[in-house]
């Protein structure tokens, strides 16, 4: 009960802290967003590092990009729904979050992720080339009482933050609605191919508020419709146009190949997503999962390079975008490497495997059969901890792209099976498979990275 009274003293406070912030900002007063920073490391303190709030303080100066970032959110997205989704998201999700799966973690002698992502179902409407998901069988499906149990069971290990993945997550949109508006106080992310959009979906998410958009995009109408199907750009352009009629938020998933990563880093193309409505934008290392994958789309080491450089020139405090990007395989520096295996986060699959990752398809437990904290003690997550960080260089963070012996030796080690639902993958062939890039990959990743570490 004391621990209830004084969350909800503290989301009051935190409340009324935006509430003033996002009246200042209609004001054009920058002092808003930095009361919200110092009321953060006030409440959380050394949950997130010190520097942390440096960065922010820093990145929300006086007319600066990041000033103006917040301002072009806070004029084009309903303020009502900006003040929901922070109380969820942020304030619940990413920093209460946070604390409390550390300490939660620490009292059970198990590391609690501070987000789980879990695929809703297998279905999608698509068939997209070199996606490992079109491979499964789509009727798979995570029930209603599994996502309410999973959710439930989250939250009291203090977990308050989810992403669906798929699947596409918006073929059981009625449900992820119901299950939002059951779970007010956690944010949901759906990354979506964005074709299912509609004005009722729009209507939901008002009233829930506390979900986001995080849709899929190739790059311009040629390369999209290339590898999603003729037509599909069309049907993206039109859900941003809701979304943004709507005044509700929502990003981009784009998935960089060897075939497109100058292009959905262009100027031109930053300038067209910003155009849209766009507000944020995760990039992914196209990775080569399942036994048929394309290895042609593997990108370059000097396409990846590229990547490192210009993600980092585009959100810089200074030049480069007004849009926040992400980069899941370049950033590992800012998390301290590989975050799965329940580190950070996890992956459920639509038959209910927890796995370390959604790229790694290896699992010694079932939701349906145990707990979410007995999945969470399960051996392989044990050996992915055991050996976190794989590598010293977190530009080499993941034990599978990077560091593929990894991998081999954390399955073996765990005696965990594969989860692929259509043609299992031997973890040794994967290894094998992913070598060549790992091996050129780390004279480069190792230059960029005591580049970087003189830099500090």
């Amino acid at each position: 009960m004391e621990y209830s009274i004084a969350h909800a003293a503290e989301r009051k406070a935190f409340e009324t802290v935006l509430s003033a912030a996002l009246k200042k900002a209609q004001k054009n007063d920058d002092n808003g967003y930095v009361d919200l920073v110092n009321l953060a490391e006030k409440t959380i303190g050394n949950a997130w590092p010190k520097e942390a709030y440096e960065h922010m303080r820093t990145a929300f100066g006086k007319d600066g990009k990041y000033t103006q970032y917040f301002d072009r959110i806070a004029a084009t997205v309903d303020q009502k729904y900006i003040k929901d989704l922070f109380m969820s998201m942020v304030y619940e999700g990413a920093m209460c979050g946070y604390r409390n799966t550390q300490k939660m973690g620490k009292k059970l002698g198990v590391k609690i992720p501070w987000t789980i992502l879990f695929d809703p179902t297998s279905a999608c409407n698509l068939h997209c080339t070199g996606c490992w998901a079109s491979e499964y069988s789509r009727q798979l499906n995570l029930s209603n009482d599994d996502m309410e149990k999973l959710v439930t069971e989250a939250n009291e290990l203090g977990i308050h933050f989810f992403v669906m993945t798929g699947g596409e997550p918006m073929t059981r949109k009625n449900d992820i609605l119901k299950l939002a508006k059951n779970h007010k106080d956690c944010g949901f992310m759906l990354f979506t191919n964005g074709t299912l959009v509609d004005q009722a979906f729009c209507d939901g998410m008002k009233e829930c508020g506390n979900i986001i958009f995080s849709i899929s995009i190739e790059g311009n109408e040629e390369a999209t419709d290339a590898r999603r199907g003729k037509g599909t750009f069309a049907k993206v352009m039109a859900a941003m146009d809701l979304l943004r009629k709507n005044k509700l938020p929502y990003g981009t998933s784009i998935c960089y190949t060897k075939a497109n990563c100058e292009a959905v880093t262009s100027d031109e193309f930053y300038d067209f997503l910003i155009s849209k409505g766009v507000l944020f934008s995760w990039y992914f290392h196209f990775m080569p999962v399942g036994k048929d994958t394309d290895l042609t789309l593997v990108p370059t080491v000097e396409q990846r390079k590229y990547m490192y450089k210009r993600i980092r020139e585009v959100r810089g405090y200074t030049g480069g975008k007004q849009i926040f990007c992400m980069d899941f395989q370049n950033d590992g520096q800012f998390v301290g490497g590989c975050i799965a295996g329940g580190k950070y986060y996890c992956h459920i699959n639509p038959a209910g495997d927890m796995e370390p990752c959604v790229f790694i398809h290896y699992s010694n437990a079932n939701i349906h059969d145990k707990s979410l904290l007995e999945c969470l003690k399960q051996p392989i997550f044990r050996e992915y901890q055991a050996n976190q960080p794989f590598n010293e260089n977190h530009l080499r963070p993941c034990p599978m792209l990077e560091n593929p012996e990894k991998i081999a030796a954390i399955v073996h080690a765990s005696g965990a099976h594969s989860t692929d639902m259509t043609d299992p993958e031997d973890v040794d062939g994967l290894s094998a498979k992913v070598k060549p890039y790992a091996d050129a990959w780390k004279p480069a990743a190792d230059e960029l990275w005591a580049a970087d570490q003189k830099q500090k």
